[in-house]
């Protein structure tokens, strides 16, 4: 693959998860409400970004979860051909019940991932809503899916790839398109 260009920095990511917190406080009236769910791997480091900045704003803690979907997904054969799934563990320390459950990811797709997680979700309990922040949403779905939060839309072509790199995964901070 070759790089084609960096489109977010670090400052770029902050600023973007800072105007989707506004955002999440605004569509729901605050953070009462609400629990942040990251989907492994990269959503979980994002969803605690939200969750500090959630706080700066209002002053409040809103829970946070992390959610595997490896169980979840529509393509787990072919995924695993070779391997067994590697597991990481979902932990959500709340009751979702009755709770607006805001699901967190990097980039959104063709929609699989986003339908695996709100499968795993209704496994854990009846939320009052899901609903979804990215910090990329670069098009392509296959499935009816939208993000109500996005920090940056990104159109590319099949022959492009998003790669996001976070400090508490990847030990460096940005996003970048690449060219298969």
């Amino acid at each position: 693959m070759r790089k084609k260009t960096e489109l977010l920095d670090q400052a770029a990511i902050n600023r973007a998860l800072t105007r989707i917190a506004h955002e999440i406080l605004e569509k729901n009236e605050g953070g009462a409400s609400i629990i942040l769910v990251g989907i492994k791997t990269r959503g979980a480091p994002l969803a605690k970004r939200l969750q500090e900045k959630i706080m700066q704003i209002e002053g409040i803690t809103v829970p946070i979860g992390e959610l595997d979907i490896t169980l979840y997904r529509d393509d787990l054969e072919k995924a695993v051909e070779n391997d067994e799934p590697e597991l990481k563990n979902t932990w959500v320390p709340v009751d979702i019940a009755s709770k607006r459950v805001i699901l967190v990811d990097d980039v959104l797709f063709t929609g699989r991932t986003v339908r695996a997680a709100m499968d795993a979700i209704m496994d854990i309990g009846r939320p009052a809503s899901i609903q979804l922040g990215v910090l990329i949403d670069r098009g392509h779905r296959e499935l009816p899916i939208r993000a109500d939060y996005v920090g940056k839309n990104i159109p590319t072509s099949d022959q492009e790839v998003i790669v996001v790199h976070l400090d508490e995964t990847d030990e460096k901070e940005h996003v970048s398109i690449f060219e298969k």
